[in-house]
Order: structure tokens, then sequence, then C-alpha cells
């Protein structure tokens, strides 16, 4: 069919199917065991940790072995601190990442849809994200104090950007020849936000949700740095202190896997969220 029978606006809008994108595939014989692929890997590097841990290199306080790490993560398992001092770093993380998303998503969705909004306040918001959140932690707690809420609140700025910029692509990138479809049905906005704009963003959104749950451990975990008595990020700095080195490393697993567990979290949702594109794509 000749391009220019396709109606103005949509020649150059047309977006690439699924089937027209590029994919990587595996050679055959490999992608029968590609789910080893992950684990193997990790086998590697836990060996090449093991063997620079015995070669005499460094001393042991220095570079622990996997055992040792293993061991003390048992025994702050066992007495029940690795619990509840990561039921408080848990906490923080949630918190911050409720608020933070909640606000981008809804503040992006403001700058999305009026110009104005974008012009007054995007320029004030690219200049907080631009300032590292470990010189603005200490005002945070200095104004907020050293509890829970400061710790939420450098949460939540951390998670905050990445989410808005995700909601405001997302809303932008809505056809326009949906929304006059939208109009000459004459939805409500509440309508073409709940049947357009929120199912259309949808997919763009909650990539932004999967980068802010992996920021959100990081946000908690600086603010217990500044100052906390509680917290994996308090355990760090004691560990850290006393030269604790298997201490520390068995608490920077902890969160590894933490943030982790958010992100798998959140393509959870996201598989769940989306089951209709893979239907309407099958």
């Amino acid at each position: 069919m000749d391009s220019n029978t396709y109606p103005a606006g949509q020649r150059h809008r047309s977006r690439p199917t699924t089937d027209t994108l590029p994919t990587l595939r595996l050679p055959p014989r490999i992608a029968r065991w590609q789910w080893l692929l992950a684990p193997a890997f990790g086998l590697a590097l836990l060996l090449i940790w093991e063997a620079v841990a015995r070669s005499g290199l460094y001393a042991a306080f220095i570079v622990p072995s996997p055992g040792d790490v293993a061991h003390r993560w048992r025994e702050i398992a066992a007495d029940g601190s690795l619990v509840r001092h990561t039921a408080v770093t848990l906490r923080e993380v949630l918190t911050g990442l409720l608020i933070g998303v909640a606000a981008a998503f809804w503040l992006g969705y403001l700058i999305a849809k009026s110009r104005v909004v974008a012009y007054m306040l995007m320029p004030y918001l690219i200049a907080l994200q631009a300032v590292p959140i470990v010189a603005i932690a200490p005002l945070l707690i200095i104004w907020f104090g050293p509890g829970i809420a400061s710790k939420v609140i450098i949460c939540a700025l951390l998670v905050f950007f990445p989410m808005l910029v995700n909601t405001v692509l997302g809303v932008r990138n809505i056809p326009p020849e949906l929304r006059d479809l939208m109009a000459s049905l004459e939805a409500t906005p509440l309508q073409t936000f709940w049947h357009l704009e929120l199912p259309a963003a949808l997919p763009i959104v909650l990539g932004g949700l999967k980068v802010s749950a992996t920021l959100s451990v990081i946000g908690a975990v600086v603010g217990e740095f500044v100052s906390a008595s509680e917290g994996l990020g308090y355990l760090i700095n004691f560990g850290r202190g006393t030269y604790d080195t298997p201490l520390v490393i068995a608490i920077v697993l902890t969160l590894t896997a933490l943030a982790l567990a958010l992100y798998g979290l959140a393509a959870w949702l996201e598989h769940l969220l989306l089951v209709w594109q893979d239907a309407g794509q099958s």
C-alpha cells in the first residue's frame, strides 16, 4: 500500500510491532541451558573470591572468605539482630517508595498535561535532581530529626525523579488519534484518564517503578549512614568502625537481596497489569 494513502499524522507515528523489533537470540545449544548462565556466573565469582581470600595476599579482616561471611550472617540471623534491623530498613524503604512514586506520578501527569506547569516546575525539579542526595541528607536530618521521617524523605527524593520522567514520557507518547477518538466519544477527563491515558502510559510508568524500587534501598541506607541507631545502614557503619568486614559484606549482600526482591515484585506487578498487552500481541 502506498504511504500516501495513510491519514496525515499517522505515517510518522507508526510504531514498530514486536514482530519487527530486533531480538537477541541465543544459539540453540546454549538456549536450552540459558537458565543456568546466571547461577554459573555467580558460582565463578564465588570461586574467584574464595581463591583471593585463600591466596594470603590480603589479611582476613580485609578480604574474608565466603565461609566467614556466611558464618557471620548466620550469627546475626540467630540472635535476631538481622531481622530487627532489616524490618527497620524495609519500613523506611516501602514508605519512602510509596510516597515518592505517588507524588511523582501525579506531578508527572500534571506536567505532561499542562505546559504552563512544565515550564514553571521542571527547572527546579531538574536542579533538585542535580544535587547529590548525600549532600542534602545532613540537612534533612537536622530539619526532620534522626528518626524515620528523615529517612523516608531521603528515600522518596531519590525515587522521585525516575518515576516523574517516565510518567511524563508515558502520558506524552499517547497518539493524538486516540485522544481525538475519546473526544469524539464525549469522554469525561476521568474516563479519558482511566480508559486511555493510564493503560497507554502504564508500560513506561512501570519501567520507572522498577528503577525506583531499587533506588529506594539506596535512599534508606544513605539516611541511615548519616544518622541512625538501627537499620542495615547502621549495621554497616558499626561493622566498618569495628573492622568487622564479614559483617559489612553480609549486610551488603542482604541489601542486594532486598533490592532484587523489590525489583522482582515490580516486575511481577508489571506482568500482572500488562497481561492484556501480551494477549493482544499473541
